[in-house]
């Protein structure tokens, strides 16, 4: 979806998986090469490690490269910007779920949910230490603003 709306904004998204955690620095680094370079973390397995996501957000810092990250996590921990699924409305809904099954409903005839609720988190340290000044207007649609 990224990529069919990233011509509109101008923007030309490079895509770098990483498989393991020693390609990171390089994926960081090619990337801040980029003039007008940013990084979109999606939230996988290998990046929501503790220590690889401590890295990541390091290596970002390092290269003074702007990211946003697809968990919430992320911005706690001293990223950019985190947009992702709120993972508690996620368990409630999930335990109405249990309720239902428990209450004799068959899994197989529930629907698949998809997340409805998400949030959007910015540290201001962090854009700070970057030499960036996001916009009131921004800052003022987050759900939580890191000082």
């Amino acid at each position: 979806m990224f990529n069919d709306v990233a011509p509109t904004l101008t923007i030309e998204p490079i895509s770098a998986p990483i498989r393991n955690q020693s390609e990171i620095e390089g994926v960081i680094k090619s990337m801040a090469a980029q003039s007008h370079g940013a990084l979109v973390v999606a939230g996988d397995n290998l990046v929501s490690d503790p220590p690889v996501r401590r890295l990541i957000i390091g290596l970002a810092a390092t290269y003074r490269l702007p990211a946003l990250y697809g968990k919430l996590s992320f911005a706690q921990d001293g990223g950019l910007i985190s947009y992702g699924v709120d993972r508690i409305d996620q368990f409630k809904r999930a335990a109405s779920y249990v309720d239902r099954i428990l209450k004799g409903e068959r899994p197989s005839d529930l629907p698949v949910q998809q997340p409805t609720k998400f949030q959007f988190v910015i540290n201001l340290k962090t854009a700070k230490a970057l030499g960036l000044e996001l916009p009131l207007t921004l800052q003022m649609t987050a759900d939580e603003v890191i000082q």
